[in-house]
This record gives structure tokens, sequence and C-alpha cells, in this order.
């Protein structure tokens, strides 16, 4: 009889083994209607998931065990319920469904850049495609898969409206913008070339002619916010959506209005903004209360 080889052929898991499983994920997701910018935000937290059991087939005790991890980092109610949502729906697709616990999300105020900050941001940008995005993501309180999804024909330089047509919850808007940022666009489309990519014109794209992404646009902002100096907590979404509802309500906007030009379902989402620095409140305060 033959000696039995003695080799162990085990091996260890890597980051691909789970690129099938996500690419199902994917195409599920599609198939029960979700937003292009929610099937982005969910297949790129189960992804971490997958990661973290090392397995495409999680157990209800693995997703436990993860959970707990999260709530060990302290990360914010928002954040675990939307990894909770996305590995939730994960479970439902391979039929092994789990529950966990919702977390009512705190009610804090937001961070924003003040005027001082974004003209540092502004100033600091020298090129000329970057300065134009982030021109029309402020001026138009966009965020930044809505500036990712634009195309040529969204433009009205006449009615001096953008289209949205990709907006949160699938409803089409129309964005109102200024002179100054129509004349920004005209100078840029006097230097870009027209380029179409999956049959369409964007608005926007790469050097690399392909549409830009969430990521790609938070990598850019983040480097003009390191040239500018600035320390302070926020990202592209604090830049495109916070801020500007902040220096409306600062600068003594009414709330309705600011509910209209942020697109707000909702005016409680509106009244978030209320906050105002402490600057301007002793300046009202001197000003309104008195006798």
């Amino acid at each position: 009889m033959r000696d039995q080889l003695k080799v162990d052929w085990s091996r260890d898991h890597e980051a691909s083994d789970i690129e099938p499983a996500l690419g199902r994920y994917k195409r599920f997701l599609e198939g029960i209607g979700f937003s292009e910018q929610t099937i982005e935000s969910y297949v790129r937290r189960v992804r971490k998931y997958l990661e973290f059991v090392k397995n495409d087939q999680p157990s209800v005790e693995e997703f436990d065990q993860f959970r707990d991890c999260l709530l060990a980092k302290r990360l914010s109610r928002n954040t675990l319920n939307n990894y909770g949502f996305a590995a939730k729906k994960y479970h439902e697709m391979i039929r092994n469904p789990v529950k966990f616990a919702y977390l009512k999300p705190d009610d804090l105020i937001p961070h924003y850049f003040n005027n001082d900050d974004i003209a540092r941001i502004f100033d600091v940008c020298r090129n000329l495609k970057h300065y134009c995005m982030l021109m029309v993501m402020f001026y138009g309180a966009l965020r930044a898969s809505e500036i990712c999804r634009l195309n040529d024909e969204d433009l009205d330089f006449e009615a001096r409206t953008i289209r949205l047509r990709h907006t949160k919850g699938k409803r089409e808007a129309i964005v109102p913008i200024n002179e100054k940022i129509i004349q920004i666009l005209r100078d840029y489309l006097k230097v870009r070339p027209s380029v179409i990519v999956d049959n369409e014109k964007p608005l926007f794209f790469t050097d690399f002619l392909r549409r830009w992404n969430r990521m790609d646009v938070y990598r850019m902002f983040i480097k003009y916010k390191k040239l500018a100096r600035i320390n302070k907590p926020g990202g592209i979404h604090v830049f495109g959506r916070h801020s500007p509802a902040s220096i409306m309500v600062k600068n003594g906007c009414d709330i309705m209005t600011v509910k209209e030009i942020m697109r707000h379902k909702d005016i409680k989402t509106t009244v978030r903004y209320l906050h105002i620095d402490d600057k301007t409140k002793r300046e009202k305060y001197e000003k309104f209360l008195v006798i």
C-alpha cells in the first residue's frame, strides 16, 4: 500500500472570495427596486460584514458578533442602523433572516462649514473642473450622487435651473442656480470636450472618461479641505447639504424657503438647521430683545 501524502490543502479566506456573493446581492437589491445610491451604500457595508465573518453564508450568531463589534466602536446610531438594514437584506437574500434593535437617531445639530470655510475651499481649488463641481454642489445644495448623475441636457441657462433626475426618493427636482454659477459652467463647457458614456452626455466625467462616483467626489473634496487647512469635522455631504442650509438660516432665510431649496420632504428635517453660531445668536439677541 502506498504511503498517503501528508499535505495541508487548506487555504486562507481571500477578499475576492466574496465578490460573487456581492454581485448576487447587488442584483437582488436592483430587483427589489432600491435606488442606485442605496445599493452602493448597502453593498459597501455588506462587503465589510462578509470580510469580518470571512464567508458568504454568515449565521445569525456571526451577525450578532459583527453588530457587537460595531457597537464597541461607538459609531453613530445612524451608521449602526444602516449597517443593520444592509445586513438584514443580505440575510433575507440567503434565506437566513436576522433581527436587530433599531436605534432612534440622536437629534444632533449638524456640522457645517461657515462662510469663511467655504471661501477658503474655493480659493485653494485651482482645477477648473473641480471648482465648477464644488460651486454647483454648494449653490445647488446637491448630494454627491446628484452631481455625478447630471447630464448636459439637465442644464437650462435661460431658466437658470438644473434638473435632477436621480434624487433621493427617486423624485425629479428643479434646482435654481444664479448667474455666477451659469458663467462658471459656461467657462467649464468651453474647455470640456463632449463625451458619451452609456449613451448619455455626462456633465462631469473623470479624465479616464467615466462618470464620477460618490467616493471620487468625496476624495476630491477632502483634498481641498486639507489644502484649505480646515480641521473641523465634515465631508462632502456637510459641504453640499448641511452648509448651504445652515448659512441660509444664519442669513435670515425663512424655514419654508430653506425646505423647498433643500428639497426636504418633511419640515422636521429642515428644522435641524435652525441652529446658529454664538456670534449670530448674540447679534440677533441684542437686535430683537429690546423694549
